[in-house]
């Protein structure tokens, strides 16, 4: 055995051999030629699998809510609006449904037996020599015709809060160029949301004092009432609401179900409060004394 200062048999220096307990060392992974690391295969395939989504929206359990009556619910939510207007603050109503995340959604329009709001302006696209442009006139538009809408919402102004257009002009309607303006402010005419018709005097009587609404997430919320109406007028307006609604989720598909999960009362400065679908309790207050504010 040759040491460390002597020479081998071809005269080379041989030190002697070294070694590094294992726990000492230190780690280094093991890569590939591809540059990956030893278990880079592994946890790709565990980056690429993706998590389970639910198909449904996740609704609470509605039986640890506590429930309001129609009275009590107006009761309790007076108090938050007490020394507002009983014009200004609105009553909003939520409707939450078991649906489909990516299912087709309830939207449409209303005009609630008690209307919330009055004082909207309607533009109404037609001829302004004709039949229709009279009705329009007769039935409270702010604005009648088409080139002098048209102009109008190139020039950026848009004085109306609602736009309906006659069949007759659907055509120039779609050849003007105003889509892309009327499109992301819910203004452009359509034929699926109803507002290209033929009977203009009907849609206005349905568009001046009607409620819009839409499916989002799951919920379907509308202004329900003004904070002056009383129980009876409130509860009017919330069944015909409510009949609408289911009307429109059987609409959609018999493959696809829509069942209402949960109904809210809110107003404009107020918490919700979830409906029990009583009208009134045995400990509630009289309905009459919610008659004045």
């Amino acid at each position: 055995m040759l040491s460390s200062r002597s020479s081998g048999l071809l005269g080379l220096r041989v030190q002697p051999q070294q070694y590094i307990l294992p726990f000492l060392a230190p780690s280094v992974g093991i890569r590939h030629a591809s540059g990956r690391s030893k278990g880079g295969k592994k946890n790709d395939n565990a980056a690429k699998k993706k998590k389970k989504q639910r198909p449904n929206f996740i609704r609470q359990d509605t039986k640890l809510l506590d429930k309001f009556t129609l009275v009590d619910a107006m009761r309790y939510i007076r108090a938050f609006e007490v020394g507002r207007p009983p014009t200004v603050p609105k009553y909003d109503l939520a409707v939450s449904l078991k649906t489909l995340k990516n299912g087709p959604v309830v939207r449409n329009r209303l005009r609630l037996p008690h209307a919330v709001s009055t004082s909207q302006r309607v533009a109404v696209i037609c001829d302004p020599n004709s039949q229709a442009a009279e009705k329009a006139k007769s039935g409270g538009a702010t604005l009648i015709g088409e080139d002098i809408i048209f102009d109008a919402v190139k020039d950026g102004r848009i004085e109306f809060e609602r736009c309906i257009c006659h069949a007759d002009s659907a055509a120039k309607l779609a050849k003007a160029g105003v889509a892309r303006v009327l499109g992301p402010r819910g203004l452009m005419p359509s034929e699926k949301r109803g507002t290209i018709v033929k009977d203009v005097g009907a849609a206005l009587r349905n568009t001046v004092g009607g409620t819009e609404y839409r499916e989002k997430l799951g919920v379907v919320r509308a202004s329900i009432g003004q904070l002056r109406h009383t129980p009876e007028e409130l509860q009017a307006n919330i069944k015909a609401f409510m009949s609408k609604v289911k009307e429109d989720a059987s609409k959609i598909s018999e493959n696809i179900s829509k069942e209402i999960h949960e109904v809210v009362l809110s107003s404009t400065n107020s918490p919700g409060f979830p409906l029990s679908g009583e009208y009134r309790g045995a400990d509630s207050i009289p309905a009459k004394d919610l008659h004045v504010l």
